[in-house]
């Protein structure tokens, strides 16, 4: 387990202060770095990264390591009374590899959305503000310039649960990344 302290590159920082957006930037904790398969999380109750359990056992993706770096957006809760699947909202910083508890300042560029045992779960598709290994500035970059990584992001997310379970609805832009942002803050 991992403390309730992350790590900026800059300074250690309490992710319960954390709020969703930093002036025009998204902040990211890293729960799961990328090209790792181990599904840690945070739990909010002990203030600790876990492995995710299933049948008792430590949740390990039976699949490609992930494509990025994944986590959540601190201040927002996809509440289920809301058709939100009662947790954090999901990110995959699209990067280079970071640390479990890592804070990092993102710019989002679109938004996959999945349907995962029916319920919708979204996921929001970012780049970070420093150093990114892609030159994109909105999701028409992305879509245009980098169709093969958006395929094989769309591609990992639609098997890495096993075939059949996740579902494509469709892909949005920033716009409506930024607005999903918005609507899942918690007051």
């Amino acid at each position: 387990m991992l403390a309730l302290l992350a790590c900026t590159a800059d300074k250690t920082v309490n992710i319960h202060e954390l709020t969703a957006f930093d002036g025009e930037y998204i902040n990211v904790v890293v729960e799961i770095p990328a090209g790792t398969n181990h599904k840690m999380e945070y739990n909010h109750a002990t203030a600790t990264f876990e492995n995710d359990q299933k049948d008792g056992k430590d949740r390990i993706v039976s699949f490609l390591p992930y494509p990025g770096n994944y986590g959540f957006i601190p201040g927002t809760l996809m509440d289920k009374t809301k058709g939100g699947d009662g947790d954090a909202l999901d990110v995959l910083v699209l990067g280079e590899s970071l640390p479990i508890g890592s804070v990092q300042k993102v710019k989002a560029i679109g938004a996959l959305l999945l349907k995962d045992h029916g319920e919708i779960d979204t996921k929001i598709i970012a780049i970070p503000i420093k150093n990114p290994v892609l030159d994109v500035e909105n999701f028409l970059d992305f879509a245009i310039r980098y169709d093969a990584a958006r395929r094989i992001i769309e591609d990992w997310f639609l098997n890495y649960k096993g075939q059949g379970v996740m579902e494509l609805i469709r892909w949005e832009d920033e716009q409506y990344a930024k607005q999903e942002i918005e609507r899942w803050l918690i007051d």
